[in-house]
């Protein structure tokens, strides 16, 4: 009984390590949304996501006649 007491707790401790690390990994998107503000997280969003395997979101943008104003990504 004591052996599975040691084994759950040391399985709570490996959880909350985990997600600790994992909580830490993630604020990076969080702190760039804070340094652009609204506007420019979802520009560089848009950009990002016309992006393919062949071609960059610039690319993608000017063939598509998309405006992407790389002037919102400028830090607040």
């Amino acid at each position: 009984m004591e052996s599975q007491q040691a084994n759950r707790e040391e399985l709570h401790e490996r959880a909350r390590n985990q997600i600790q690390a994992n909580t830490g990994r993630n604020r990076g998107g969080q702190t760039r949304k804070e340094q652009m503000g609204r506007e420019g997280y979802q520009e560089m969003g848009r950009k990002g996501g016309l992006s393919t395997m062949d071609k960059s979101g610039v690319e993608r943008a000017e063939e598509e006649g998309i405006d992407i104003d790389e002037s919102k990504f400028k830090n607040k």
